[in-house]
């Protein structure tokens, strides 16, 4: 009877995998030697994989180079990294060695944006999508941009005053997109999204409060769902809409060239994921292309704008799970020695899942377990994976220490959780290392101390 760990992988999943592979019984992910990694640096442990941003940028552009051969489409193909999904210099230092261009969401963006130009990172020739509401600091900003001289700064309109708000601080003539404010599947708990403006108002919109101002030029429609790119009907169908809305936008606003098709390519949260992205991106250009044709019109410069797909699958934290506690006779408790609802907030937020795997102990016999984070928060774990929503592990054994990774999460993270600041329970953030093609490890923050803490919260 097969009752080892590595035979449960086996059977349930093709395996070794593109960025798994066993050495030995130590797990490596993208060649990473992850035991010298743990016994260097201990746990709990984050890290990030720099060459990964760059190879899933190569990858993106890629496809949608290939479609746009294959499809004979004349629109060219522009790759934004979305920085919400991490701010961190060394994301976007690495990203911008793909020539790509910026997508942002709020002020402070915009102070990143000019830092990087001032590195020579950003050139005036690669675009700045400005997205989001637009508050006072944000407008300044934008429009401080903007009157420096980098000129490819789109500004997204996002509600009617924007458009006069930014004409009163933008000197000479300017840039802008619209967002559609587009329909929510029917789960969600509201219909139309709080951002953009609505399908039916956007031509009118243009009509009397852009068209009118000489200094304005409209380049880009937005279009972005929540739910992201899938090949599902609803998908499909709200790209059908936002299609339409392009071809009646653009048969009264000629200068109009670009659609920006927003972020959604998904990442891999489990070994039996399975996306065809060289199908998506050129059924995408296919629908643009036939619409596009039937009506007449040119094809549009497609933008996207990718952030989990940027930068999500470089990252990784590793824990060691301290202890087992045997609540009653079936759920046995792993506790890690962090927790979920600091470190992988999304996990608790909105049930997100992560490709999770052992380090170690892969020919160790396993069982079926919960894992516990160190909260005194009753929401702080992780119940389900891969397997049934269920966890199964190497059997706790007290003398021979288990470490677990949850892997691809590089996106949103550490900026949800609020790096470097106050975390629940004053549970410590972890040592964070950054990793590069050489494999070499640097320390980019040392584990929190207590008296970073207390200094945070005001304590002599």
């Amino acid at each position: 009877m097969k009752t080892k760990y590595i035979d449960l992988i086996t059977q349930s999943f093709d395996f070794p995998q593109d960025e798994f592979e066993l050495d030995g019984e130590y797990l490596k992910f993208n060649g990473i030697d992850l035991k010298a990694l743990v016994e260097e640096h201990g746990t709990p442990l984050k890290f990030t994989y720099l060459p990964k941003i760059s190879q899933n940028i190569q990858k993106a552009k890629g496809w949608f180079e290939k479609a746009r051969e294959e499809l004979n489409y004349e629109g060219t193909y522009n790759y934004c990294y979305c920085t919400k999904s991490s701010h961190f210099r060394h994301i976007l230092g690495e990203a911008l060695k793909n020539d790509i261009h910026i997508e942002t969401s709020s002020a402070f963006d915009i102070n990143i944006v000019e830092n990087l130009i001032g590195e020579g990172l950003i050139t005036d020739d690669q675009y700045v999508v400005c997205n989001g509401f637009k508050r006072e600091e944000y407008v300044e900003n934008i429009a401080r941009l903007v009157n420096n001289g980098h000129r490819k700064t789109i500004t997204v309109i996002d509600n009617y005053e924007e458009v006069d708000l930014f004409s009163e601080a933008i000197e000479g003539d300017f840039e802008i997109g619209i967002r559609i404010a587009s329909e929510e599947e029917p789960k969600f708990e509201f219909y139309t999204s709080r951002l953009g403006i609505g399908y039916k108002d956007i031509v009118p919109f243009y009509q009397t409060m852009v068209k009118p101002n000489e200094r304005i030029k409209l380049k880009m429609l937005h279009f972005f769902i929540n739910t992201g790119i899938k090949d599902n009907s609803y998908y499909w169908n709200e790209l059908t809409k936002c299609l339409r809305v392009y071809v009646n936008l653009k048969k009264v606003c000629p200068e109009l060239d670009s659609l920006n098709i927003g972020g959604g390519f998904p990442i891999k949260n489990s070994l039996n994921f399975e996306y065809d992205y060289e199908y998506m991106a050129k059924e995408i250009l296919l629908q643009i292309k036939m619409i596009c044709d039937e009506e007449g019109i040119p094809v549009p410069n497609i933008f996207t704008e990718f952030g989990s797909f940027t930068v999500g699958e470089s990252g990784g934290v590793v824990y060691k799970i301290l202890y087992q506690k045997k609540q009653n006779d079936k759920e046995y408790w792993d506790m890690i020695d962090s927790s979920f609802m600091t470190t992988l907030p999304d996990a608790w937020a909105i049930s997100k899942r992560f490709v999770m795997l052992p380090i170690n102990r892969w020919y160790d016999k396993y069982e079926r377990v919960l894992l516990g984070g160190l909260t005194c928060d009753s929401d702080d774990y992780y119940n389900s994976e891969q397997h049934v929503n269920a966890i199964y592990l190497p059997k706790y054994d007290q003398a021979k220490p288990l470490y677990i990774g949850f892997f691809n999460t590089g996106a949103y993270q550490d900026n949800i959780s609020g790096f470097g600041g106050i975390n629940h329970c004053l549970i410590p953030q972890p040592k964070y290392i950054l990793i590069d093609e050489n494999y070499e490890a640097k320390v980019y923050s040392e584990e929190q101390t207590h008296q970073d803490v207390l200094n945070t919260l005001g304590y002599k």
